[in-house]
């Protein structure tokens, strides 16, 4: 369609070369006339006699009305439509330090998504992940953008109205950050820095100034969530015990101070200042509130209160009001849960955002994002991630949202039949998880990873006939493939996945039974079935893998070649052992004289799941490390 944008173009006209070529338009003096006007207020769309008209106030306000208006238009040529904005910033976080780094091509790709669903800001999640140049072990081999990767990507998003914030660490979870040698003085524990340590604080001053550079914005998060053992590694051997609030406040106040150096505004994950909102705190007053000590010894941060776990509205309600008593609201941060394996967990993530969004609205929360973890390996494809963020848009222009209103417009904006996506929950969501999987159930992982001969998840499975599940879902990925041909190789891998599981899910408990039979016969017959599994495994690592590059840079899948070769080495040795077995060489198998147990641990086994965990406790129940 050619489409004549006139009016109050200025401030879009940067952002209209991209949205256009996305859109499958072309603009031109002889198209479609639509008037822009840019003006406080709700945006609006409306075509009428023959004439379009686009309201709107930022200009991100006005990619997702061109979309709005264009969706309107191939369904009615008279529409007269309006939505007002629920928060003053709505955005996304792209976790680019768990294996997989996407490519500035596919930041760029999510950018103009973002702008055609209405979702102003980005944070890219870089633990060691960015370049910094005093330290050049910082990120080393670890795909780490660059200080001009990261200025196209910011320069890319402004012309969409977009804002880019970075996202990094000055605390916790700088395991692979800090595992060479350099870091040997700045070192607490494995993946926490030393507080108090000078040279500490000149690390982070470098990694600060790198990171802020290729950024417009002078807002940055700086992390320093779940440091369970802040104080009690080297700091407990030099200084002895203190509580991790003071600990936190000292060294945060350290960083405030740097950023204020660099003029840059910090915000911080909440949790570890938790404690101080307990019924029984001892950093509260007589009257509920925390100390007035307390509160001036904290300095000027924002607060994200980051919660993708609960699906009762009230939950999120009353952590918002506790996290009040800091004296600020906080920014809120949901998940699309692209971190529960392979698989996304769209249950848990629909209903967790519905009941959150909710209350984000009833305690009037200005600012939220979603994250788009990686969690153990990066495994789920982000692109993924779309319909939940579809149904974040959805959330950020309305007041109340219904599933069928979020299908359709994704139906849209994704090119993608919603229904057919939710069908990927299901290689998680099996018989024997609970409904949305509330408790993350990673199924298809841990199947997919197992070792045939050791089994350590057969007894989770025992009964569940979850072969004939994977051969049902497997159909419905199939049917669902033909349906959205713009995301063929997605639903391919998926497919491809389900292939696998139908063979390999119960295929432990079949050799074992056949073991214990001594039915020679029927292991002759499992053979085939393990070569049979053994090349769809392969089949499975290549789909993956043309995934994984079209949207990664290399440095990560290494990682994945190594699981995906250890279930197709583990096939090959199963193999020998059996027919060792077969042939008379051996006359057992120590590995099937084993009884089996259920496995339990290190994570709570809670109902409704049938396994989770991570890669190296999924696999053996030995030790990867001396």
């Amino acid at each position: 369609m050619e489409l004549f944008l006139k009016g109050d173009t200025e401030n879009v006209a940067a952002g209209l070369e991209y949205m256009a070529k996305r859109l499958k338009v072309q603009l031109s003096a002889n198209g479609y006339p639509i008037e822009l006007k840019q003006q406080k207020g709700p945006l609006r769309v409306v075509n009428k006699s023959g004439a379009g008209e686009i309201s709107f106030e930022k200009p991100i306000h006005f990619f997702r009305a061109l979309g709005l208006w264009l969706e309107n238009y191939q369904k009615s040529k008279e529409f007269d439509k309006q939505e007002t904005p629920q928060f003053t910033m709505s955005g996304v976080m792209l976790d680019a330090s768990r294996n997989a780094v996407p490519t500035v091509t596919e930041v760029k790709k999510l950018l103009e998504h973002m702008a055609l669903i209405g979702l102003d800001t980005l944070m890219l999640y870089t633990e060691d992940t960015y370049e910094v140049k005093e330290y050049p072990y910082f990120g080393y081999m670890r795909g780490r953008y660059t200080h001009k990767e990261l200025k196209e990507c910011d320069q890319y998003a402004e012309k969409l109205g977009i804002d880019m914030i970075p996202c990094i660490q000055t605390l916790g979870h700088m395991r692979e950050g800090i595992k060479w040698n350099y870091a040997s003085a700045i070192k607490d524990t494995d993946d926490i820095l030393l507080v108090d340590e000078p040279k500490t604080y000149e690390f982070l001053e470098s990694c600060l100034k790198a990171v802020s550079e290729p950024f417009r914005t002078n807002r940055i998060h700086i992390g320093m969530d779940e440091t369970f053992q802040l104080g009690l590694g080297k700091y407990l051997e030099k200084q002895g015990y203190e509580h991790h609030i003071d600990l936190m406040t000292r060294h945060l106040k350290q960083v405030v101070g740097i950023t204020n150096k660099l003029g840059l505004k910090p915000m911080i994950w909440s949790d570890m200042y938790f404690p101080l909102f307990a019924d029984n705190s001892p950093y509260m007053d007589e009257d509920g509130y925390i100390r007035k000590d307390i509160l001036r010894n904290i300095p000027d941060v924002e607060y994200v209160y980051w919660n993708y776990y609960r699906k009762e509205q009230e939950v999120y309600e009353k952590d918002f009001q506790k996290h009040k008593l800091l004296g600020t609201k906080p920014i809120f941060a949901g998940g699309a849960w692209t971190w529960n394996g392979l698989a996304p967990n769209y249950g848990k993530a629909i209903v967790t955002t519905n009941a959150a969004l909710a209350a984000c609205k009833k305690e009037g929360i200005d600012e939220i994002f979603v994250t788009l973890w990686g969690d153990n390996g990066a495994e789920t494809p982000i692109s993924t991630a779309y319909p939940l963020l579809q149904l974040f848009a959805e959330h950020t222009y309305r007041n109340g949202v219904t599933m069928d209103e979020v299908a359709e417009r994704f139906a849209f904006c994704g090119e993608g039949n919603f229904e057919d996506f939710m069908n990927f929950k299901l290689l998680d969501e099996t018989p024997g998880v609970m409904e949305d999987n509330l408790n993350s159930s990673m199924t298809s992982k841990v199947l997919l990873y197992q070792d045939i001969l050791i089994g350590l998840y057969d007894e989770n499975i025992r009964g569940l006939s979850l072969g004939k599940h994977y051969q049902r879902v497997w159909e419905m990925l199939n049917k669902g493939k033909q349906k959205n041909p713009n995301w063929e190789a997605l639903f391919n891998f998926y497919e491809q996945l389900a292939a696998v599981l139908a063979d390999k899910a119960e295929i432990g408990i079949q050799v074992k039974a056949a073991y214990e039979q001594k039915d020679y016969e029927e292991m002759k017959a499992l053979l085939l079935i393990l070569d049979k599994i053994s090349a769809n495994v392969d089949l499975l690592r290549q789909k993956h893998r043309s995934l994984w590059f079209q949207a990664n840079k290399p440095f990560g899948w290494e990682v994945m070649d190594v699981r995906y070769g250890g279930v197709l080495a583990r096939i090959a040795s199963a193999k020998f052992r059996l027919q060792e077995w077969i042939n008379g060489r051996i006359s057992f198998i120590e590995e099937l004289e084993e009884v089996r147990l259920k496995h339990e641990g290190p994570w709570e086994m809670a109902d409704g799941i049938v396994g989770g965990n991570v890669y190296h406790r999924i696999v053996t129940a030995g030790s990867f490390s001396i």
